[in-house]
């Protein structure tokens, strides 16, 4: 009995800690602090930064002491014959003997040391490879940045989905309510066939507009768990509403954060790829200079008439060479000066992009900041535009059940109502989505 209890609370634990590991209930900073951690995107940019700093090792590496080592077995199985001159050995002047030099089975081991002293092109490399690993750097918060934008644009539109669900079944109530009765006076002679057909048609649309409001929700729902890292048919919830996540998101003091240019990370690619183009200059002129290289060799040669290479009393010659390589550019046909010079004109091209990209980033922000002003204003906006709808509708519903309005007046006042929580909700989004863009611009 107690291993059973023991048992039972052991797995009690273990499904508290996966739901501890695995959240499935967000704000929308959980979220993206989430997807920051999952998104696959972003893991791969992790991976990107350790990849590079692995190069950058792999190249240091190249110019330091390398040690390999060969070992190589012959065995003749027809060995070769030189003709040497009879008379050495006492015959006629003019003769020849066949004779074969050597054993037919030989090994040898040998192992060299290898050290580059100069070379140009390494040193390049070496400074290169901080240039790489600073644009690996920020291309992993490019995507950061990326990733943040995703969850909030998806985690948005769930709300916004789930908000249109809700308000589209109230319609869909009330517009049953009003169909019903509508439909019961007709039957009574008290309405006309038309006040029904309009209402009919009101109906079928709101609720063509619900059902697809209920895909849409299934759909943003798993597009936030792709940009989250989730499988697509996770349970995700999430803890805030659309209306308390604008009103968080109204903040005017962000127009007037101030811009540095330099803490743009577009900016701040460009000029890794200006960096990058430098060093091929400098690559490109190194290749004029002498490299020198040093090595050490030391290896031991056996010979034999048969396979006795590991027998104690075998008998190995040593021998052992220091020697240095010295290669000097002469003469390349004019082919490294035409490298040199389209290095150059690579360089030029990067610092005429770096320029061009400076302009386009003033530009965004400005444009950034005119939109997310615009769409605080289309909140207040579309809010007031409701509260009219509201009471249009409301004024409209009464004179129809008093008989003052017509059928197609309601029809009328419940489309602009319709439209009026459509573009009050989208206004919501509008807000959240312009001011991360704005925020994106500025990175402070």
């Amino acid at each position: 009995m107690k291993l059973y209890s023991f048992t039972i609370a052991l797995l009690f634990l273990s499904m508290v800690c996966f739901a501890q590991d695995n959240p499935t209930s967000f704000t929308l900073e959980e979220a993206i602090a989430f997807a920051l951690e999952n998104n696959y995107k972003a893991v791969n940019a992790e991976r990107d930064i350790i990849d590079a700093q692995k190069q950058k090792w792999e190249t240091i590496a190249s110019g330091l002491p390398q040690i390999t080592g060969d070992v190589s077995y012959q065995n003749f199985l027809k060995q070769p014959v030189s003709l040497v001159p009879a008379e050495f050995f006492g015959g006629q002047a003019g003769d020849f003997v066949p004779i074969v030099f050597g054993l037919p089975q030989q090994a040898t081991a040998t192992a060299t040391l290898r050290q580059q002293i100069f070379d140009g092109s390494y040193i390049v490399g070496v400074q290169a490879t901080k240039a790489f690993l600073s644009y690996s750097q920020n291309n992993k918060e490019k995507t950061r940045q990326e990733v943040r934008k995703a969850v909030v644009e998806a985690y948005g539109n769930v709300l916004l989905a789930r908000e249109s669900v809700e308000i589209l079944n109230r319609n869909l109530e009330a517009l049953s309510s009003n169909l019903y009765e509508t439909r019961k006076l007709f039957e009574n002679g008290l309405a006309e066939e038309e006040s029904v057909e309009q209402l009919q048609i009101t109906f079928s649309t709101v609720e063509s507009q619900l059902n697809n409001a209920r895909r849409l929700e299934t759909i943003t729902l798993q597009m936030l768990n792709l940009v989250m890292g989730l499988p697509l048919d996770a349970q995700t919830s999430l803890k805030e509403n659309l209306d308390d996540l604008a009103r968080e998101y109204v903040d005017p003091t962000v127009l007037d954060a101030p811009f540095i240019m330099e803490n743009n990370v577009d900016f701040k690619l460009v000029n890794n790829l200006n960096e990058q183009r430098y060093f091929e200059l400098k690559l490109a002129k190194s290749r004029a200079l002498p490299t020198l290289n040093a090595f050490l060799n030391y290896g031991s040669t056996a010979f034999s008439e048969s396979f006795t290479f590991f027998d104690s009393d075998q008998q190995w010659f040593d021998q052992s060479i220091l020697g240095f390589d010295l290669s000097i550019p002469i003469f390349s046909s004019l082919r490294r000066s035409a490298s040199t010079q389209r290095a150059k004109i690579a360089l030029e091209k990067a610092k005429t992009q770096l320029t061009e990209t400076q302009e386009q980033i003033r530009l965004q922000l400005e444009k950034a900041k005119s939109d997310y002003q615009l769409a605080i204003e289309q909140y207040a906006t579309t809010q007031e535009n409701l509260n009219l709808a509201e009471r249009i509708e409301r004024k409209n519903q009464i004179k129809y059940k008093e008989g003052i309005a017509s059928s197609f007046e309601l029809r009328q006042a419940q489309t602009q109502l319709y439209n009026a929580q459509q573009e009050y909700l989208q206004s919501m989004v509008d807000v959240i989505n312009t001011k991360t863009e704005l925020e994106v611009i500025v990175n402070n």
